[in-house]
């Protein structure tokens, strides 16, 4: 189904070009270095957008992936001054969403669009993982959820 999925994402909906634009945007900002923090977490959307059904989006703080704190002080100041931009995308991704639904065939690129809002609204510091991982994270936190709650 991951399969198919992705097909259907790039041959009738182009997902493979839209997939080009975030990661050439994300390159550009990379290379303006004062945007760099941005510009990677875009490079890492666009590596996701190439396959979206078998991939998922995680925060390199949930996969305890060291970072120097200068880094990370660094990224929370470009993703402030990104945020604005990044409601207004999510708004637009969300219009975009809401008309894809109306077609059987724009569902499966709905749930796509959909599964990165989160990524649109702040792409710094995120990474491209395989579901499976993303999965194990998810049992994880939850094993650890239930351990916290009984005691």
């Amino acid at each position: 189904m991951r399969t198919l999925g992705n097909i259907l994402w790039h041959i009738p909906f182009l997902g493979f070009l839209t997939a080009a634009f975030y990661w050439l945007l994300g390159l550009l900002l990379t290379l303006l270095v004062v945007t760099a923090p941005l510009g990677l977490g875009l490079m890492e959307f666009g590596k996701f957008l190439l396959a979206p059904f078998g991939n998922e989006m995680v925060s390199k703080s949930d996969l305890d992936m060291p970072q120097n704190p200068l880094w990370r002080a660094y990224s929370t100041l470009v993703m402030l001054v990104y945020l604005p931009f990044g409601v207004v995308f999510v708004i637009l991704n969300a219009l975009q969403v809401f008309a894809l639904c109306f077609s059987i065939v724009g569902i499966p690129v709905a749930l796509v669009i959909a599964k990165s809002l989160g990524t649109v609204l702040n792409p710094v510091n995120k990474v491209c993982v395989p579901s499976a991982v993303a999965e194990e994270m998810a049992r994880r936190y939850a094993r650890a959820e239930i351990d916290r709650r009984r005691g």
